[in-house]
């Protein structure tokens, strides 16, 4: 089957698609209207799915031809939208204030839709089932905890999943086994010191003081504690503390976040950072309470699905921009959380933007849809045919 000839025949309605996602972008677990456009879809397609709570959606095609061996392989894509205001000037600019799909989840669920689209139209030349997991709220981490815990990945033997890659020539796809994508935390660490005259600090504890200390302190985690082959990054991202040039500071609140490549050194992290917290916070009479949140975990590529999603990549692109990840991405992916369920693969489809995920001028090049559309089917055909 030509899956990029197939995917080529639906591009103008796939381009509508996602324009009226990127026009109507909605918030993580708020995805409503955009999981209601998805299931008129299906309806129209008349593909079978089940609503997720609250938001989201799983559907099924099981194929018609006999034999095979009852393999369930998914396809997954996300749908939420970030924070952001956009900034584009686009036509299809978002009409949401406050809000933009400025990662690509619109670009994700349409061609996981146009994926939907053409394996129905020939789900009578393969055997087997593909399920297709429309994802809420990847930004926060959430969504693939909630898919899996409502049985997104119940019976499924292989997952593979595609994310967009603005800055990446169009049609290129890029992936590596094993670990592929950074375990990503959250954190926030409080410190409780004594307010006091600024000119008798004495007579105080300095909350700024002590969370400095902390501050510097916890990039020993990165120096000392762990072994330098393996990778790992701290990042102190707000530091609030004070309400008087003249007053000795009495709290300081510091919120950041932990990458790391180990699922082992991911265990260790949150005690790590309790005890230098503490114990610094100590050293300077004051005290520091942790809260530490593991959002995702590492996402680990099978090697041996990853090297089929690269033979895919090569069906359904020139073959040359098919090029494997040498260098480590500290990014946070929550497909991970699927990587600890089932094997899986993800890779990154190239899509020839000037801006970077996260920009409010993000503007990607829409025929990559063609590549994402075809490698999707691809993949899950090569993996029921094995």
């Amino acid at each position: 089957m030509d899956f990029r000839k197939l995917a080529h025949e639906i591009q103008p309605e796939t381009v509508a698609f996602r324009r009226d996602l990127h026009q109507h972008p909605e918030a993580c677990m708020h995805e409503f209207r955009t999981t209601d456009r998805i299931a008129a879809e299906l309806d129209r397609l008349g593909v079978p799915y089940r609503r997720l709570d609250p938001t989201g959606l799983v559907a099924e095609i099981k194929g018609g031809k006999t034999g095979g061996n009852g393999k369930i392989v998914a396809l997954r894509g996300d749908i939420d939208a970030l924070s952001i205001t956009e900034k584009t000037g686009l036509p299809y600019t978002s009409e949401n204030p406050g809000f933009m799909h400025a990662c690509g989840h619109d670009t994700h669920t349409s061609m996981l839709l146009g994926a939907v689209k053409v394996l129905n139209s020939t789900k009578d030349q393969f055997a087997g089932t593909v399920r297709f997991i429309f994802q809420p709220a990847e930004e926060i981490a959430e969504g693939a905890k909630l898919a899996i815990k409502q049985g997104a990945l119940e019976g499924v033997d292989s997952i593979f999943g595609i994310h967009i890659a603005s800055l990446a020539p169009v049609g290129s796809v890029t992936g590596r086994a094993g670990p592929a994508a950074a375990a990503t935390d959250q954190f926030k660490i409080t410190v409780k010191g004594k307010v006091s005259h600024g000119a008798m600090p004495e007579s105080g504890i300095d909350a700024v003081v002590a969370g400095s200390a902390i501050v510097m302190n916890l990039q020993t985690m990165v120096s000392r504690e762990f072994a330098a082959a393996d990778p790992l990054v701290v990042t102190i991202g707000s530091f609030h503390s004070g309400t008087r040039f003249n007053i000795v500071s009495g709290e300081a609140v510091l919120e950041g976040t932990v990458r790391s490549f180990s699922r082992e050194v991911h265990k260790q992290l949150p005690a790590t950072m309790e005890r230098i917290a503490k114990e610094t916070a100590a050293a300077f009479r004051a005290e520091a309470e942790v809260e530490y949140n593991s959002l995702c975990d590492v996402l680990v590529n099978d090697a041996e699905l990853e090297d089929l999603a690269f033979a895919a990549a090569r069906k359904v692109t020139d073959p040359s921009l098919v090029v494997y990840q040498e260098k480590l991405m500290m990014g946070g992916e929550d497909f991970a959380e699927y990587t600890s369920h089932a094997k899986a693969a993800f890779v990154m489809l190239g899509a020839g933007g000037v801006s970077p995920q996260h920009s409010d001028h993000y503007i990607i090049d829409e025929n990559a849809f063609e590549v994402g559309i075809a490698l999707y089917a691809q993949m899950a055909m090569d993996m029921l045919a094995r």
